[in-house]
């Protein structure tokens, strides 16, 4: 058994300040040795605020959108309801490439986490290409499929075309930032996030609204700007690659198919998507449930939902950094030091989102006035946040433990989870209290706080056990 005190450098470790300073500027730390909190906190920070400008730019956005109707922030519900098929297939890859990098990277090997990112991004293209040609020829009638009302179908297929058919720009800045943060540069993802959100957040409203020289587009112009924010992102992390200084560099000779990594990365990324698929579809569900009810639940559920994720995005950064401990910790032979990574970082994640979550309780109406006063959207939308932040120190715990999974390799056993807690518990839920009991889109608002509380608590027991340690990648 190894011991992690060993770990612990007996030098005083730099103050605080310091220590969000190195985790913004980027440094060569080496995660399989040292404080734990310490080398939690140099990942953290910076995957944590690349979730906050997401999550800025989830709620600008919505927040543009609310102007020009309920029908455009349907729009926006549906279309990114089917973006969740994109973002699962860039997920479930990025699961992959993220456990194999942080291996290798653990075992000091990285021309080994380079060839694995280059077969990720490989996969990734391909998977990219055929999605956007089928969404950018069908969207109107995926729209039509997903319940939107003829009114929505004339003001959001142009949005909604431009979405799935750019959705490469998705896929890639997913792949390519997994990548960066399982190689513990955190700093150059989150670089990467804020560079395409704050490109987005500027040109949005100019192509929205025809601001200068803008033309006024619409809805539309709200998908253009964001493609345009997300493809220059991804040149700036494709430049990053391809510089010798970072801690993953990608080498000319290292650009081809390799099928035996490609397999290995195969293995992992597609129980990963699967996982994904499962837990991603069960919102299709829920918003065809919603759409039921008409296009002001529809929109009161997608401006809650943008909110929530306002939240649960940069805990997903603390998550991240759990993943990337236990990858590394595990390549360098821990698996004790990952553990007590993981324990110390769902502490942290709980104390975050539980704040978070009193304050969405107390506050629900006057945020999502912010958003929208329209007298029928504003109630549900409100009723949905507090609904949903009651449960959101379970979701803190959840999150981090899933993703440790992930990072340990041992994609099923987060895909049994999400099984069992999405599909067979939570849609089922939603269905009988919605329609059944009548109580509308509470029901649905109900059943996503019962089924991620239940999610959380599955994980811990199954962490206990302790079977990811032995996982090989």
């Amino acid at each position: 058994m190894t011991d992690t005190r060993h770990d612990q450098h007996t030098e005083p470790a730099p103050g605080f300040w310091a220590t969000v300073r190195e985790a913004l500027r980027g440094s060569h730390h080496d995660y399989t040795a040292g404080p734990i909190g310490r080398a939690i906190i140099l990942l953290a920070i910076p995957m944590v605020m690349e979730m906050v400008m997401e999550s800025v730019f989830a709620v600008v956005d919505v927040f543009w959108m609310a102007h020009l109707g309920p029908n455009a922030v349907a729009t926006v519900g549906l279309t990114e309801s089917m973006l969740i098929l994109v973002y699962t297939a860039a997920m479930g890859l990025s699961i992959g490439v993220m456990a194999m990098v942080s291996r290798r990277i653990g075992e000091k090997n990285p021309a080994g986490a380079a060839e694995a990112a280059v077969q990720g991004i490989a996969l990734g293209v391909i998977v990219a290409a055929v999605s956007g040609a089928v969404g950018a020829i069908f969207a109107p009638r995926l729209l039509g499929l997903m319940g939107a009302s003829p009114e929505v179908v004339a003001i959001g297929s142009g949005y909604t075309r431009v979405m799935l058919g750019g959705n490469v720009v998705i896929v890639l800045l997913f792949l390519i930032n997994a990548t960066f943060r399982g190689a513990g540069d955190a700093a150059i993802a989150m670089r990467v996030l804020w560079l395409a959100n704050w490109i987005n957040i500027l040109l949005g409203p100019c192509l929205i609204f025809g601001l200068g020289p803008f033309p006024e587009l619409g809805v539309k112009g709200a998908a253009i700007a964001t493609t345009i924010g997300r493809g220059t992102g991804v040149l700036y992390q494709v430049y990053r690659l391809l510089r010798r200084d970072g801690r993953i560099a990608i080498h000319r000779d290292q650009v081809r198919l390799q099928p035996a990594v490609m397999r290995t990365l195969l293995r992992l990324s597609g129980s990963g998507t699967f996982q994904v698929l499962v837990g991603s579809a069960s919102w299709i569900f829920l918003v065809r449930i919603i759409s039921g009810f008409g296009a002001s639940a529809l929109a009161g559920y997608t401006i809650a939902f943008r909110i929530i994720i306002f939240a649960l995005l940069p805990s997903w950064g603390l998550s991240n950094a759990a993943a990337t401990m236990v990858g590394q910790g595990l390549g360098a032979g821990k698996p004790e030091r990952a553990e007590r990574a993981v324990w110390i970082a769902g502490i942290y994640n709980m104390c975050f989102l539980g704040g978070v979550g009193l304050i969405f309780v107390l506050f629900a109406g006057p945020i999502v006035r912010l958003f929208t006063t329209d007298a029928a959207v504003a109630p549900i939308a409100a009723m949905g946040l507090r609904i949903v932040s009651y449960g959101y120190v379970f979701y803190a715990w959840g999150m981090v433990l899933t993703q440790s999974f992930n990072g340990a390799g041992d994609t099923w056993t987060p895909t049994w989870l999400n099984l069992c807690c999405f599909w067979l518990w939570e849609i089922p839920v939603a269905w009988v209290l919605a329609v059944h009991f009548g109580m509308g889109p509470r029901g649905v608002f109900l059943a996503m706080t019962v089924a991620f509380s239940t999610l959380a608590v599955a994980s811990a027991i199954l962490f206990r056990r302790g079977g990811w340690k032995l996982r090989h990648v």
